[in-house]
């Protein structure tokens, strides 16, 4: 076994769906915020568009064959995708039912629940709610079932001790989270024999809540929300703001230090609970919000490679099977987060990846 096994996240949001036709207009994905971006100042590295794999459709076998097999060419072990469950209701799913019925691509994977509201806030109208999501106990029954019957049963789901790791995006948002989990981990262990559930939450929103103290079994660090926390505060963006004006400087933007957000969580001690770490390549989601937007500066292939080989050479695994290191993400093209090649850097940032890794 080796040291450190590398998840990356990924977006299964690169097809079109009825959903997001009647919301933002026909064969809308998320290729049409990619592609219509434009640089918001001088300097701004938009849009990126995608080399090697192009502009794929993840409908399609033989595009998540690939995305699969440039992974695993560069080190990375499996991938978590996002999963999207509104009381029975599914999203996105076509690419994920696909992967499961046609057992391909060969690479390992956990879910993580994208448990928010589906709302406008790619656009910049959080308010607008597009797909509501409530909590009730038998919403908790049935979305343990349809896991445990078509997804944790899969060969290459990812489980520690014979307990799939499953991921919440927003454990806050529960009434209840703790009863959630015991009803998740009863059902799982008495109706389908596992082991139980190895559950794990994103840790991220400026908040550090052990999971210890709700139920969970670990904590993972949200790396993005790491890299946009600090505004941009150096000696000659305030010089030349002086000298121009804020404004001139990058047109108003809102613009977040990345090199600060690595030495935030590099320098960040390990708690007395299980936290695994995430790194991310960069951060620009200007292609979804426009002006609106958060630019993190500073980031390149070689500052990620640095990042990601200290966090790997830090870890030290709370077991054999329980040395996950995420990575966020392998295809968030409209957020700038992506391992994927563009035009821009190649497959820079996967080589600094594998590079990282050995």
């Amino acid at each position: 076994m080796t040291k450190v096994r590398a998840l990356a996240f990924v977006l299964p949001q690169f097809h079109p769906i009825p959903e997001n036709d009647r919301w933002w207009g026909r064969g809308f994905t998320e290729w049409t915020n990619v592609a219509k971006a434009t640089p918001m100042f001088k300097g701004h590295y938009q849009p990126h568009i995608p080399s090697d794999l192009g502009f794929y459709d993840l409908r399609l076998s033989q595009s998540r064959e690939d995305q699969a097999n440039l992974a695993k060419e560069y080190g990375i072990y499996g991938f978590c995708y996002y999963h999207y469950w509104f009381n029975g209701k599914r999203l996105l799913q076509q690419p994920l039912d696909e992967m499961l019925t046609l057992q391909t691509p060969d690479m390992p994977f956990i879910y993580c629940w994208a448990n928010e509201n589906w709302t406008r806030r790619w656009d910049g109208l959080e308010q607008d709610v597009l797909m509501e999501q409530r909590y009730s106990k038998e919403d908790d029954v049935e979305h343990i079932k349809w896991l445990c019957e078509t997804v944790f049963s899969d060969d290459r789901y990812i489980k520690i001790d014979n307990k799939p790791v499953f991921m919440i995006y927003r454990y806050d948002l529960f009434p209840d989270i703790e009863k959630t989990l015991a009803t998740w981990r009863k059902i799982a262990k008495e109706d389908y024999g596992f082991n139980g559930l190895y559950l794990t939450m994103a840790q991220g929103f400026y908040n550090y809540t052990s999971p210890k103290e709700i139920g969970f079994d670990a904590a993972i660090e949200f790396a993005p929300h790491e890299v946009i926390k600090h505004p941009l505060e150096t000696q000659k963006a305030s010089v030349i703001a002086k000298w121009k004006g804020k404004q001139a400087l990058y047109n108003g933007m809102d613009i977040r230090d990345f090199k600060k957000g690595i030495e935030t969580c590099l320098n960040r001690e390990q708690p007395d609970y299980k936290l695994y770490r995430c790194v991310t390549p960069c951060w620009d989601n200007t292609p979804r919000k426009g002006k609106k937007g958060l630019v993190a500066v500073g980031s390149s292939p070689e500052r990620y490679e640095d990042w990601l080989a200290k966090t790997v050479q830090n870890f030290e695994p709370f077991s054999q099977e329980e040395n996950f290191v995420f990575i966020n993400a392998m295809n968030e093209w409209a957020e700038g987060n992506h391992l994927e090649p563009c035009l821009k850097y190649g497959t820079q940032y996967l080589e600094a990846t594998k590079n990282a890794l050995q």
